[in-house]
């Protein structure tokens, strides 16, 4: 319901990440093309790093972005898409 409300629809071969405020804990919302995957990841120590994301926004992340957030709990996003 987020994404509809955030995005007007869950567009097909997207991600679309969401974390509680205390960023330890994430879910990546995927649509495949077909239907919607949900994977969740909650960190027992260390915080997801979101650079210069307010709530709510929106950052477009490549396929290595996306690795190192989801893998490593870090993104490094382009300075110019975190609005820095």
């Amino acid at each position: 319901a987020r994404v509809v409300a955030v995005f007007g629809a869950a567009k097909p071969h997207c991600a679309y990440l969401f974390a509680n405020r205390r960023a330890t804990r994430m879910k990546v919302l995927v649509h495949d093309g077909i239907g919607v995957w949900l994977a969740a990841r909650r960190l027992n120590q260390g915080r997801f790093h979101w650079p210069g994301v307010r709530q709510g926004s929106e950052v477009p992340l490549d396929a290595e972005q996306l690795q190192a957030l989801v893998s490593e709990g870090c993104s490094h996003a382009p300075a110019d898409a975190a609005g820095e």
